[in-house]
């Protein structure tokens, strides 16, 4: 029996994903298996390679978004996993928010990016 989860994400690019995890200081594997119980392993399109023995990954969708896939019991041996997910998502929407300020046409528009915890 399986004891990986899979969630829904409102994550859709995979460069900022990755540069996102990079960000907090994650190590990021491509086309890599999530690590979970018992040496059970699931492949995955973005991998965090987390401390442990236990993974997070991300497998995109047919609308382009992407499923989290985890073993949410073993990561939350080591991590709280609330805490974690959470960060990366933040991490993702504000460098989601930048990219899109850079955008042309947005230069010179004034943006102001509150983050609050």
């Amino acid at each position: 029996m399986s004891h990986f989860s899979t969630l829904r994400t409102k994550i859709s690019d995979a460069e900022i994903l990755k540069t996102s995890l990079r960000d907090l200081g994650i190590v990021v594997k491509t086309e890599a298996n999530v690590r979970g119980y018992n040496g059970q392993r699931v492949r995955a399109d973005i991998v965090a390679i987390l401390e442990g023995e236990y993974d997070l990954g991300w497998s995109r969708n047919g609308d382009g978004s992407f499923d989290l896939i985890a073993d949410l019991w073993g990561v939350a041996k080591v991590h709280n996993q609330t805490e974690l997910i959470n960060s990366i998502n933040q991490k993702y929407a504000v460098n989601r928010t930048l990219a899109e300020v850079k955008r042309p046409g947005l230069q010179n528009a004034n943006v102001k990016l509150v983050v609050q915890q």
